[in-house]
């Protein structure tokens, strides 16, 4: 006797195997013209076929794609799909870590890959698969911060998709990949987040506003000094400004001429540039 994947023995047929498969042959023959359109299956590229013959499993692996032959009345046969499964895992209500309620939704791309393991060892593989999917996202995602949930889903799917594909072994399935969709947070949770975002903002934003004030003064600062050491300097922003206001906006100025700036031009324009002391 030989052993079958997933741990299924296969032994002999037995006297009584053997004198069925008799019959099933000779019930064949007579009638040929007709059984033989119910005996030959086709099986397709993507696909495996499982036969059981006196409910053992045919040479302990599946057919392959092309022509089988089914023997009447004691021949069971199961095609499984290869291809590739997409389980949508619906909204699950779930608690976080910092007992925040969220709705976690999901998707988990699988396929079989053993269609022997899939028939004998589980009743329903697809069926079990997405319970397991739906469970599992449970579980990872209640040991997780909303936080975490928000910023680390990649992280969380691959290690949905590790638990997955170790628990699926036994049942021939390999999980390709696992998405998380959407996380949906109450309305009231989502103001609050927006409320925080927004202070934060403006927090940063008057800091900025500060240091640009700050490097200003600095700035201003460093140039009253440099001012200060020659009023004929002044004298020409001064007169800088006034021009490039005027350009800009073409109408009537009127601005105060302190006294002491005319006594600084006098000196300027009498005194051979000689600096003239400011009075108070």
């Amino acid at each position: 006797c030989g052993r079958a994947h997933g741990g299924i023995k296969s032994k002999g047929l037995g006297v009584c195997g053997w004198i069925l498969l008799f019959l099933s042959f000779l019930l064949m023959v007579i009638t040929f013209p007709i059984s033989i359109w119910m005996c030959l299956k086709i099986i397709k590229e993507y696909e495996r076929a499982v036969v059981f013959r006196l409910g053992r499993i045919q040479a302990d692996k599946a057919k392959r794609p092309g022509l089988v032959l089914i023997l009447p009345c004691i021949d069971v046969f199961v095609k499984v799909d290869l291809r590739t499964v997409t389980c949508n895992i619906p909204p699950q209500e779930i608690l976080t870590r910092d007992s925040v309620t969220t709705q976690v939704d999901g998707v988990v791309y699988y396929r079989i890959y053993s269609a022997v393991s899939a028939v004998a060892n589980v009743n329903d593989v697809h069926q079990a698969t997405f319970l397991l999917a739906q469970t599992t996202l449970r579980n990872v995602l209640g040991t997780q911060t909303l936080s975490q949930i928000l910023a680390g889903r990649e992280e969380i799917a691959h290690s949905i998709q590790t638990l997955l594909d170790d628990a699926t072994e036994l049942w021939g399935i390999r999980v390709a990949r696992v998405e998380i969709k959407d996380v949906r947070i109450p309305v009231q949770l989502q103001r609050s987040m927006a409320a925080e975002a927004e202070a934060t903002r403006e927090a940063r934003a008057k800091v900025l506003a500060a240091e640009g004030e700050m490097n200003a003064s600095k700035a201003l600062k460093s140039a009253s000094m440099v001012l200060a050491e020659s009023p004929a300097a002044l004298q020409l922003r001064y007169l800088q400004t006034l021009a490039t206001v005027a350009t800009e906006k073409n109408s009537t100025i009127v601005f105060p001429l302190p006294i002491n700036m005319l006594e600084g031009i006098g000196g300027i324009t009498y005194d051979n540039h000689k600096k003239v002391p400011n009075r108070t």
